[in-house]
């Protein structure tokens, strides 16, 4: 087993009767770009929630190299909330409060409860929040108050905040999903140069079937809490796409789409 690869196996979640996740095998190696799809309810949020460890499996077990993400508690399982970063459809922002505090909010796994409380981030911290803000187009931002900003790039904070977190594994559960096209081209494109630049390991939850060929090396299809298609992005076709939504009349993917087509509405 490699030391930086994350290795599901036999992940499963239920809710009543309900199998959310269901006997899930998976290995992903550090650095690779992940897109999750499929329809609503296939268990791709409840996948994530469960890598992250905000919900616990019903059986089945996740390790990451060595070390068993299943069987952490205390203080070993928030250094691993650390290291496995979530970023959430919602923003999940304080709005009152400024840019740069929400940004330095990922680095409260590092301090006690008074120094959280009191908000006490050190200067290196303030430079990191700061770079990090940069890196996402938004240091100009950081002193304004996050409910004045645009959906768009509250969501680029909350990358910011994840990426001050210095994690190992970025988790999004559809980031984009209430964007218009021009915030969700810039969106991806800031989680594709972290992942490129940064080697950290990103796995995207996305209802966009263009936006997962263009942007991930391998997509992960679920249905019904199981993985149905698992391969590289120009492996789904539409002949896939239509056996794993289960409709005739799907809207058929763009098979030519390109980044470079995509980044082109950015910049019209």
């Amino acid at each position: 087993m490699k030391t930086d690869s994350l290795s599901i196996n036999g992940l499963s979640r239920r809710f009543g009767a309900t199998r959310a996740v269901d006997r899930v095998t998976l290995d992903i190696p550090s650095g690779q770009f992940v897109g999750v799809i499929g329809p609503s309810g296939a268990g791709k949020s409840t996948l994530l929630r469960l890598m992250n460890r905000l919900i616990d499996p019903t059986e089945g077990s996740i390790h990451f190299g060595t070390t068993e993400v299943t069987s952490l508690q205390g203080k070993a399982l928030q250094h691993w909330r650390s290291n496995c970063a979530m970023i959430f459809q919602q923003f999940n922002l304080v709005e009152r409060l400024d840019v740069l505090t929400n940004v330095l909010v990922g680095r409260l796994s590092d301090h006690n409860i008074v120094s959280s409380m009191l908000k006490r981030f050190c200067d290196e911290e303030r430079a990191e929040a700061i770079l990090a803000l940069e890196r996402l187009g938004l240091a100009h931002k950081a002193l304004e108050r996050a409910g004045n900003l645009s959906g768009g790039q509250q969501q680029r904070v909350a990358i910011a905040r994840a990426l001050v977190q210095k994690p190992r594994i970025m988790l999004a559960d559809e980031p984009i999903a209430s964007l218009d096209p021009g915030n969700a081209t810039r969106v991806m494109e800031a989680l594709r140069r972290i992942n490129r630049e940064d080697g950290i390991t990103v796995i995207v939850n996305l209802h966009t079937l263009d936006t997962a060929r263009t942007y991930c090396d391998r997509i992960i299809a679920m249905r019904n809490g199981q993985v149905m298609f698992d391969d590289r992005a120009r492996q789904l076709t539409n002949r896939i796409v239509r056996d794993l939504y289960g409709a005739e009349d799907m809207p058929e993917i763009d098979e030519e789409v390109t980044s470079t087509a995509v980044r082109e509405l950015v910049t019209a």
